[in-house]
């Protein structure tokens, strides 16, 4: 099974970068299987190539649909988590990113992301002490389909609404 299929409109979108990067995590999947003497006790690497492809996408996403501006694309300092989160909604006003998708593109979109992001990302590769966790290879698997539907269903509402110059 081909997470990212070229040619899709997905695939379309991503930067030479980005489609590495989809390869890379494509080869570790389909390579994990061929381990049957000692399994890991924890496959979040397999997400690694997806959540890096994913943070890469959401700039580019924001920065072409305007929902950041072209100072925050290229900063150091601009942060994904921040913007997308809908509690930073109120405290950062017209700078939320997860405000401005809700408001173009549809509340599930910008909830969407925002999951995603936190699950896809922030739970697998921040180490909590009290709360510690390894993925299954399924549970893996299911992470980076969760990844790839996300940046289909935003390249399929975000790109399509700004054709048709209307929101969902």
């Amino acid at each position: 099974m081909k997470f990212v299929a070229p040619n899709s409109r997905l695939w379309k979108f991503l930067s030479e970068e980005q489609r590495v990067l989809a390869d890379d995590g494509q080869f570790l999947l389909d390579d994990s299987v061929n381990h049957t003497n000692q399994e890991p006790t924890d496959y979040s690497y397999l997400v690694f190539p997806y959540a890096k492809l994913y943070e890469g996408f959401l700039k580019d996403i924001f920065l072409v649909s305007e929902v950041i501006p072209r100072s925050d694309y290229e900063s150091d300092h601009f942060r994904i988590g921040k913007a997308l989160s809908p509690t930073m909604m109120s405290r950062l006003g017209k700078r939320s990113a997860y405000k401005q998708i809700a408001e173009r593109f549809g509340k599930d979109l910008a909830t969407e992301l925002w999951h995603v992001w936190k699950e896809g990302r922030n739970m697998v590769f921040h180490y909590f002490p009290h709360n510690y966790k390894a993925l299954s290879r399924d549970q893996a698997v299911v992470l980076v389909n969760r990844l790839v539907d996300a940046m289909d269903h935003a390249v399929e509402k975000m790109r399509e609404g700004e054709r048709n110059g209307s929101s969902d």
